[in-house]
């Protein structure tokens, strides 16, 4: 398994295909064309998603959530709010439950999680305003997905070159037993894999792979 520290660590050899300007154009009108197509088709799901977490809890409809893009730079992304409004604020009395190594917060039956959330959560409906950032370039529909900024803050210089592309909305990850993963760096080895092997084909399975996930419900 690769081991790194912020001293020695493997460096990720990307695919030919990111040097090929025919296929990073066609990736790039894919995402423009895609997210485009899916904001004006679930323009009602918006609507009725919004309402629902306006009526069942307090604070903002979406979530401003500010996250590291390609090669580290910062962009405000949105995602419809899921948990309670002080949701940051209380995560910090939850650390010692982190059943994620690493950088990472991640815990199983997250307290702060809504009961709307928690359905949205499942079928990944929260994620659905992120495509306003893929149709502004700042994300992908597929690519590596991208880290808080305050645990960017932490990650080694292995772990940064997941974001040695545009960060997506979907990844391997997500389609490789995303809950069933605890330990970080297995996370970024299969970043590390999909830029490795990245071609348009490669994308497509993804997408197929996560509209099966999301369909099936599994998202926590």
């Amino acid at each position: 398994m690769l081991t790194a520290t912020t001293e020695t660590y493997e460096l990720v050899a990307p695919s030919e295909s990111w040097r090929d300007p025919l296929r990073v154009v066609c990736k790039r009108a894919i995402d423009i064309g895609g997210s485009a197509f899916l904001l004006v088709l679930l323009s009602p799901l918006f609507l009725l998603l919004g309402l629902l977490v306006r009526a069942t809890s307090r604070g903002p409809v979406f979530y401003p959530w500010k996250v590291a893009g390609k090669n580290g730079r910062p962009f405000t992304g949105y995602k419809f709010r899921s948990m309670v409004a002080n949701a940051d604020a209380v995560k910090q009395s939850l650390q010692s439950r982190n059943e994620m190594t690493g950088p990472m917060f991640k815990i199983t039956d997250d307290p702060r999680i809504t009961r709307v959330g928690r359905w949205m959560r499942r079928y990944s409906l929260d994620e659905l305003p992120q495509l306003y950032s893929v149709l502004k370039g700042q994300m992908s529909l597929v690519g590596p997905r991208p880290p808080l900024l305050t645990e960017y803050a932490h990650f080694s210089e292995y772990q940064k070159q997941k974001l040695a592309v545009t960060p997506g909305i979907t990844c391997l990850w997500q389609t490789s037993g995303r809950n069933d993963i605890r330990n970080f760096d297995e996370w970024i080895v299969l970043d590390l894999e999909y830029i490795r092997r990245w071609s348009l084909w490669l994308d497509f399975q993804i997408l197929w792979r996560t509209a099966w996930v999301v369909l099936a419900g599994s998202g926590k």
